[in-house]
């Protein structure tokens, strides 16, 4: 994940719109594809974001190098679609209850297709990083994008050049081996190393 970008070198379009088409590959409960991808290329644009997305008061470090991308991609689930699609006969369920899903899958289907814009941006030479909108600052954000009633902002994907690193959590913090994620059969029954 980058968290500094060099706000001088832009993303084309046309790359912005293959890590798309990668997006749209995801995996889709249903297929209902509750998903769109609202591409944020121009200062304007950016600064709206921001101006909704940003809390009150000076900037940060992360803020300064992560708003420096020269694109962002604002990931939306459409929770509609998919109480719509299991209401269809062959999926049986016709009240439209989204307390059948204990997982919000429109939510995860997006998360996965952001995953897949991530690891398209690595391939294409860029840099990038998900993260997500504070809670207070939702409501502002569906609006400056204009987002239709029932969209739901699930993260945002910064993508652009990273500019020179200067620290990062992957500096101070291990990553978890395999022997303490995986588990065979039942947690607690762990991998041999």
């Amino acid at each position: 994940m980058v968290r500094r970008f060099d706000a001088g070198r832009p993303v084309p379009e046309e790359v912005v719109r293959d890590l798309v088409g990668l997006a749209v590959r995801a995996p889709s409960a249903g297929f209902s594809q509750g998903w769109d991808f609202v591409a944020l290329l121009d200062d304007a644009e950016r600064d709206r974001f921001w101006a909704a997305a940003a809390e009150p008061g000076p900037p940060d470090a992360w803020l300064r190098g992560v708003s420096a991308a020269p694109a962002l991609l604002v990931c939306c689930s459409d929770p509609g679609a998919y109480l719509d699609r299991y209401a269809r006969p062959d999926k049986g369920w016709t009240d439209r209850d989204p307390a059948r899903w204990p997982v919000p899958y429109w939510d995860t289907d997006v998360a996965m297709a952001a995953m897949l814009v991530l690891l398209g941006a690595e391939d294409a030479g860029l840099g990038a990083l998900f993260f997500g909108v504070p809670a207070p600052r939702h409501d502002d954000v569906v609006a400056a994008l204009g987002l239709p009633d029932g969209r739901r902002v699930v993260g945002v994907v910064a993508l652009g050049h990273e500019a020179r690193r200067v620290s990062g959590s992957a500096a101070t913090r291990r990553r978890r081996p395999l022997e303490e994620v995986l588990h065979l059969g039942r947690y607690g029954v762990s991998v041999r190393p």
